[in-house]
């Protein structure tokens, strides 16, 4: 496809005019891998040019923890997480901060800083205690992701969905007290990965506006991550918005052929279905 280079300049002018997030990227978790592995300096010398490259304000990171570690060492793991983006800000000051609030956010891009916003991607260190939610919240955490793909105290993630049906659970007993009480502290909760009954589930206790941080449109790539077009309302009627996923799989079925276009795609739907305004950014670059 040619591009005129009017629409490119006037593309590069929105660009650099706007505020630009990524709402889901894995990086205190690769931080904390090569930290312990000796590496010095992670965000500074392997992201930043990329994020600056690329135009970025602001990235959620997404607090991660492997199979490998669950369930004994999820709340350390997660704990390592922010003290290894704690240490690299100490390491490399005025390079990049973590922040609680819009406010923040923008006074970190004043400073020429980027803004990092802490989420927990699967609410497995809470296991079943919900008082940790509240140091979570302390320690700067503003998104809760209920779940990844696998079962947890709250929910079962997407990876239920076995052959087009829906095997998972909805939310459990303590989900619903979770996500209470998240809202309650101001926390968002994300709705990607989550199980087809559980998303119902949270539909209808939810009372504030939630996000699927980076999950495409089903109807385009049948993916289990993806929403169906019915999900795609009901995150746009609470106020929320849906992070376009850069994973080949989720973008297309013919991942040898996809382009940037077939992304596209999926805004444009998104776009008929609920307005642009309910249309983000979540790459899920790993």
């Amino acid at each position: 496809m040619i591009i005129s280079t009017d629409i490119e300049n006037r593309v590069q002018s929105i660009h650099e005019g706007a505020f630009i997030i990524d709402g889901h990227f894995d990086l205190s978790s690769d931080v904390l891998n090569r930290r312990e592995r000796g590496a010095r300096h992670v965000v500074r010398d392997i992201y930043l040019p990329s994020f600056k490259k690329g135009g970025f304000d602001a990235l959620v990171s997404a607090i991660f923890i492997d199979d490998y570690f669950l369930p004994e060492m999820g709340l350390r793991r997660a704990l390592d997480q922010i003290s290894a983006l704690h240490d690299e800000i100490a390491e490399t000051p005025g390079l990049f901060r973590i922040c609680t609030s819009v406010a923040e956010a923008e006074a970190a891009k004043s400073a020429g800083e980027l803004a990092i916003f802490l989420s927990l991607e699967g609410a497995e260190p809470l296991q079943d205690d919900i008082h940790l939610l509240q140091i979570f919240y302390q320690l700067g955490v503003r998104a809760l992701g209920l779940v990844w793909n696998r079962r947890n105290h709250l929910a079962d993630g997407s990876s239920q969905i076995i052959g087009g049906k829906d095997r998972s659970a909805g939310l459990t007993a303590f989900g619903v007290e979770v996500v209470a009480r998240a809202e309650d502290l101001g926390m968002v909760i994300d709705v990607s990965h989550l199980g087809d009954r559980g998303f119902a589930d949270l539909v209808e206790v939810a009372k504030n506006p939630f996000v699927a941080s980076h999950s495409n449109c089903r109807s385009i790539a049948p993916h289990m991550r993806n929403l169906t077009d019915g999900q795609i309302t009901a995150v746009a009627d609470s106020g929320g918005v849906i992070g376009m996923n850069c994973i080949v799989n989720f973008i297309t079925e013919n991942k040898n052929t996809v382009t940037v276009e077939h992304l596209v795609d999926h805004v444009d739907h998104i776009v008929n279905l609920a307005g642009v305004e309910h249309v983000a950014l979540g790459f899920d670059f790993c």
